[in-house]
């Protein structure tokens, strides 16, 4: 078994990596750009949106508890659409700081879990392809898999789930490589 206490450069490395390849996949690489669109006629969504008095949280709508769900009236204001849900930040400019810290440390988790997972399965002295082969498989769970939850249940076109889970591969490929490079010998 490997200490975990062993593996803090190869937990920071590949959180560091993948915090920068994020970046170059998103902002540099084009693929991302057609995965939002823009509202028609947006300023009259956006004043009924402000008019409704919408703050901060996740709305779905039409909304429905489960008895309102057989009701007549309910199920055609599902037929009738539009059906979706919706997320709404605090107003005001978008700051990037806090998204990009809180991406920073969510890649430090996944590469420490993925961490506790290869130093309870993996001996010293592995070889590279075999703490790659694990250590990727076990990043690109964390993040690459939970993205089908999104298309699943959130309605995410499924062109993007699909991106969200090869960029989560090309992650767990980075993250796979560099703890097979640094693995105690």
């Amino acid at each position: 078994m490997v200490s975990l206490a062993a593996l803090w450069l190869p937990i920071i490395l590949a959180a560091v990596i993948v915090f920068f390849a994020s970046f170059v996949m998103h902002m540099l690489l084009t693929y991302h750009r057609s995965d939002y669109k823009k509202l028609p006629d947006e300023e009259k969504v956006s004043s009924a949106l402000r008019a409704a008095g919408l703050t901060k949280g996740l709305y779905m709508f039409p909304f429905a508890d489960h008895k309102q769900m057989k009701e007549p009236a309910t199920q055609e204001k599902f037929k009738v659409g539009p059906v979706g849900t919706m997320t709404i930040r605090q107003s005001g400019a978008i700051n990037m700081g806090p998204f990009l810290a809180q991406w920073f440390v969510f890649c430090l988790l996944v590469a420490f879990f993925t961490a506790y997972v290869a130093a309870h399965t993996i001996a010293p002295g592995t070889n590279y392809l075999e703490v790659f082969r694990v250590v990727s498989t076990v990043a690109f769970m964390s993040y690459g898999l939970a993205n089908f939850a999104n298309g699943i249940w959130k309605g995410e076109p499924w062109s993007m789930v699909i991106k969200e889970i090869i960029d989560g591969l090309i992650y767990g490929l980075l993250t796979g490589g560099v703890f097979g490079w640094l693995w105690p010998r």
